[in-house]
């Protein structure tokens, strides 16, 4: 059964560089990261973070979630590596597909931690940075099981079917025999597709949520759960792959259950959680936040106050000099000017000036026109 339009399926998907394989389910994992870094870090800039930190918390996330996820796969299909005709060292083979997020996720955190701790920062406050960033990882990751032709759904017969090859269609359990079930069978339900859709949105919800509602404190990681795995439990269940059930519902179902449950509870708890979280930037009050209005340290307060003292000082001397040079400057004038009058003659006097009074003659000195008298 064909239907006359469907999403055709990649010829292949690994491509030789000389001796090196460049593998498409490795590049999508690669692409995730990168998107998960750097919409990480630019929301730890708005929360006022340090810069560079989400990228040191990615050189221990990545390596312990790369591993977390495959001990995930590897622990919930053991009887693929383990089992009859297993190969256990087929378990090594990561670039085959086969990750498991909730594993990926939770040594993930574990590394994270371990840098936050040692860059002395809030664990939770990373997580609410990097929590759109880590689902859209996700959606991206989800390429990687189209490049390999696994992890579909149930037969679909629309235009947005993907075609599978007959190859990687379903086989008997513990035999290499197609199922004659889905010999037939060449188009089915893109759960990569779906899934990849999903992330997205809740990454958009996740970003709007907090903006909106100023998510802190591990909420918006826990928003991100919440929605994750409500999406998960319905994709879940369209994926015909092999895996354990337990009353009926897949592993992955029960662990979407629970982990809805747990974040559901935990944003109802820290509902009213609020206060500064450590960003790695000391934290100042909001009233002191406009540098003009910061107040000085006590030491540049003494150095200021002691420089108005003896800028105050020097004027005062400079004051005193000039004062001193005015007064010498006054005397200085008034006995020149006695000095002028002393010797100045009575008729030199200026016109409109008054003429002091005349000296008297000498006593031995004879007045013109008078005859001089005999004492006698």
């Amino acid at each position: 059964m064909e239907p006359l339009a469907y999403i055709p399926s990649p010829s292949q998907g690994v491509w030789h560089l000389g001796p090196v394989p460049i593998r498409a389910y490795a590049v999508m994992i690669i692409l995730g990261i990168v998107v998960a870094v750097w919409l990480g870090e630019r929301r730890w800039a708005a929360k006022g973070g340090t810069p560079g930190v989400v990228v040191d918390m990615a050189v221990w996330a990545v390596p312990f979630g790369l591993v977390g996820g495959r001990l995930y796969h590897v622990a919930t299909d053991y009887q693929r590596y383990f089992g009859d005709g297993g190969d256990p060292v087929r378990a090594l083979k990561i670039w085959e597909g086969g990750l498991g997020v909730w594993g990926a996720i939770a040594l993930g955190a574990l590394g994270a931690a371990i840098g936050c701790r040692r860059r002395g920062v809030s664990v939770l406050a990373l997580a609410d940075a990097v929590a759109p960033g880590i689902v859209l990882a996700q959606g991206i990751g989800r390429w990687g099981n189209y490049w390999n032709q696994e992890l579909y759904g149930r037969p679909l017969d629309a235009f947005w079917a993907i075609e599978i090859s007959e190859d990687k269609r379903p086989r008997l359990d513990g035999t290499v025999q197609l199922d004659p079930e889905y010999a037939d069978v060449a188009t089915y339900h893109p759960t990569f597709l779906y899934e990849f859709l999903w992330c997205v949105g809740v990454a958009i919800l996740v970003i709007w949520a907090d903006r909106r509602y100023k998510l802190t404190h591990g909420r918006a990681f826990a928003l991100y759960v919440a929605a994750y795995t409500l999406g998960r439990a319905w994709i879940e269940a369209l994926r015909i792959d092999e895996a354990h059930e337990i009353l009926g519902l897949r592993l992955n179902d029960w662990v979407s259950f629970v982990l809805f449950v747990g974040a559901v509870a935990y944003l109802y708890q820290a509902r009213g959680r609020t206060g500064p979280e450590k960003v790695g930037v000391a934290a100042t009050d909001p009233a002191s936040d406009a540098p003009a209005t910061a107040e000085p340290e006590p030491e540049a307060k003494d150095e200021a106050k002691d420089e108005a003292t003896d800028e105050a000082q020097d004027d005062a001397e400079v004051d005193d000099a000039r004062a001193d040079e005015a007064e010498a400057d006054e005397a200085a004038e008034e006995s020149g000017t006695g000095d002028e009058k002393a010797d100045a003659e009575p008729g030199d006097a200026e016109p409109g000036e008054p003429k002091g009074p005349e000296e008297p003659a000498d006593a031995g000195e004879e007045r013109e026109g008078e005859p001089v008298k005999d004492g006698k």
